[in-house]
């Protein structure tokens, strides 16, 4: 089985800065591409960041000049760094990866989510 477990979210003030981090764990053969979205409340699940295994970085416009992703490969792991928190980036933020297992082949797979609640 594989895992991804997403720690970092909190409460931050307007213009604050959070890193969010997600790990992938299992029975792991490669991991494509790693990314993050967010839900916020009464809204549609949306894209924020995605990187490939190249490490070329793709961003919403919206989050565009202040997040960053990175990832480290050795260690199946992506990384949120969110700079300039605006009270609109409040969601839940998860982490999606695709991986290929022996057992699934290709397949998508998310964390359970963590919470970023950016208020004053």
């Amino acid at each position: 089985q594989v895992q991804l477990v997403e720690s970092g979210g909190g409460l931050v003030q307007p213009g604050g800065s959070l890193r969010l981090s997600c790990a992938a764990s299992g029975s792991i053969f490669s991991v494509n591409a790693m990314g993050w979205y967010r839900q916020a409340p009464g809204k549609e699940r949306e894209l924020v960041a995605f990187i490939p295994s190249d490490g070329n970085e793709n961003y919403a416009d919206a989050v565009k000049g202040r997040f960053t992703i990175s990832r480290v490969n050795a260690k199946n792991t992506v990384y949120l760094q969110m700079n300039s928190l605006k009270p609109e980036d409040t969601a839940i933020y998860y982490c999606n990866a695709n991986i290929y297992t022996p057992f699934r082949g290709h397949m998508d797979y998310w964390g359970k989510g963590t919470l970023v609640t950016v208020s004053s």
